[in-house]
């Protein structure tokens, strides 16, 4: 508080202070330490004595000079009336009257128009400190008459530091691994860091282990989260519930679990990102190898998705849902996306498919053969008896007149498409019966992005598909919902949402009908269908494993 400082050292201490910040983050002290260094015997001066008649009282809550206000019980216009009538008197014994309204935020709007003017123009040594977590419910006429001090949450290296001067002060044997617990927990604030410090010695005595912490705070067991994590990496659901019952066994609450397995799902994003465990994510030497060794080995995408699993969860929570059920529910749908039916889980196992695909060996290179190159030889030519017969593979990309009469590649064929094309179809259309069964997942997608738009199309569907336009049709009774979806940037949206879903350039088209059409649903594809058209649609060779590799 530099500011502060140099205002006291020069005697230039404003009348009226905002101070502003999170919980515990130490306003309403710092309020009786500006007190304590106006009112001091040896001031104004920055480090008040503390043995002095003024600061004991300030120190004990009983100085006459120092009135500390709650404001959200003292709200109305009858306390800020009575709180003028005190401010006429003089100070008891200090050079100074200081007034802390806490949480100043909850005075009523009648309450700071009755107590604007003795802001503005207090009498003289008077000075007020307002302390609030909500700046924004404070008048704006109110804060210009301040000067605004903001209060940021400390660090988990600054709580560690204040545990443990507290405890050396206190005689309380700590390891570091305990200190750096409590300061992780408190969350930014040196109220809970302290308050939770009281309690383990009231729990354990003098002496406090790592258990004694677990215990108090009711966090999961590090094992538990690691166990619950590995099972997330290798999509093992058994393992995830075994994981929630032995927590079930335990007696601690699932809500706070969730809690729990999301800080850990963090750090192990935050590791994965770095490359290496932040301080303030460090409790000892073990836990934070262990913490790196995990992070390489459970892949991101499952741990940003367990993340937005755990999110839902703790809304569904805050909705009323039952904990533990909201904790099976997540932890079997990261470790098992295909029971999960969303756009997020269709990603998650075309990732898991590319990663499996990956390990097993090298993709075999495409049938095309690259153009010669001096210091490669060419491959053989086709009158040799080792290729095929003359005609062509299938999928070799061949001018038509070049087909026509036999003749070779033309001198400058056409450049190979990018990836990014060969991924968006741009030839035929699908078949409607495609669109149909994905419509669902272009609703997904268009759900993320706009709500109302996937409301109105909820009552729509795909009727006819003709080039690279989907006709849409909405019954008539849903007219109004027509009108709202038939938008040029709603249109784009749900365009952009049939390329993501089919692979196809597509664009809607929207239509009234009287009745909507029914349609057939295609039967289902059996095993050796499914097979041939991934082959198709990823341009794959089905290896057996008796194939040697060429």
């Amino acid at each position: 508080m530099r500011t502060l400082s140099n205002a006291v050292q020069q005697g230039k201490v404003h009348h009226a202070n905002l101070f502003v910040g999170s919980r515990g983050t130490g306003k309403t002290s710092m309020a009786k330490i500006l007190a304590s260094c106006l009112n001091c015997v040896d001031g104004p001066t920055v480090t008040p004595c503390g043995r002095c008649e003024s600061c004991v009282a300030i120190a004990n809550a009983t100085s006459m000079d120092v009135i500390e206000m709650d404001a959200a019980s003292n709200n109305s216009v009858d306390d800020i009336r009575d709180l003028r009538e005190r401010v006429a008197f003089a100070p008891v014994s200090g050079r100074h009257k200081v007034y802390i309204l806490d949480e100043a935020h909850m005075l009523s709007s009648q309450a700071w128009n009755a107590f604007l003017k003795t802001l503005e123009e207090p009498p003289p040594n008077t000075i007020f400190v307002l302390a609030t977590t909500e700046a924004n419910k404070v008048l704006p006429t109110v804060v210009d008459r301040c000067h605004r001090f903001d209060f940021r949450r400390p660090t988990a290296e600054q709580l560690a530091a204040v545990i443990r001067r507290v405890a050396q002060a206190e005689g309380i044997e700590i390891g570091p691994e305990a200190v750096a617990l409590i300061a992780r927990h408190a969350t930014g604030s040196f109220r809970d860091a302290l308050g939770t410090l009281e309690q383990l010695v009231t729990y354990s005595g003098n002496a406090i282990a790592l258990d004694d912490v677990l215990a108090v705070l009711g966090v999961a067991d590090v094992d538990l989260l690691f166990e619950a994590l590995d099972a997330v990496g290798t999509g093992d659901g058994r393992a995830t519930l075994l994981a929630a019952d032995r927590l079930a066994e335990t007696g601690r609450d699932p809500g706070t679990f969730v809690r729990d397995l999301e800080g850990h799902a963090r750090a192990l994003m935050v590791v994965r990102t770095l490359g290496e465990v932040p301080p303030e994510l460090a409790l000892s030497p073990e836990y934070d190898s262990r913490l790196a060794e995990q992070a390489q080995r459970v892949p991101l995408a499952a741990v940003v998705r367990l993340l937005d699993l755990l999110a839902e969860a703790l809304e569904a929570m805050r909705n009323g849902a039952d904990p533990r059920t909201q904790l099976e529910l997540a932890l079997v749908k990261a470790a098992a996306p295909q029971v999960d039916a969303s756009t997020r889980a269709l990603l998650a196992r075309i990732d898991r498919l590319e990663s499996a695909l990956a390990a097993s060996g090298e993709r075999p290179e495409p049938r095309p053969a690259p153009p010669p190159t001096p210091d490669v030889p060419a491959p053989p030519p086709p009158e040799s008896p080792a290729p095929p017969p003359p005609p062509p593979p299938p999928r070799e990309p061949a001018p038509a007149a070049a087909a026509a009469n036999g003749a070779p590649a033309p001198a400058e064929p056409e450049p190979e498409p990018e990836p990014a094309q060969v991924a968006v179809a741009t030839g035929d259309a699908p078949a409607l019966e495609t669109v149909a069964e994905l419509w669902p997942a272009v609703l997904d997608a268009v759900r993320a992005e706009n709500g109302m738009l996937a409301a109105c199309l909820g009552s729509a569907q795909p009727v006819a598909v003709d080039g690279g336009v989907v006709t849409i049709a909405f019954p008539r009774s849903e007219a109004f919902a027509y009108r709202k979806a038939d938008d040029a940037e709603k249109r784009e949206l749900v365009a952009e949402a049939l390329r993501s879903v089919t692979g196809h350039q597509l664009r809607p088209g929207y239509e009234l009908h009287d009745e909507l059409p029914t349609i057939e649903e295609a039967p289902p594809l059996s095993e050796d269908e499914l097979i041939a058209r991934f082959k198709d649609a990823f341009d794959a060779e089905e290896l057996t494993p008796d194939d040697e590799p060429s």
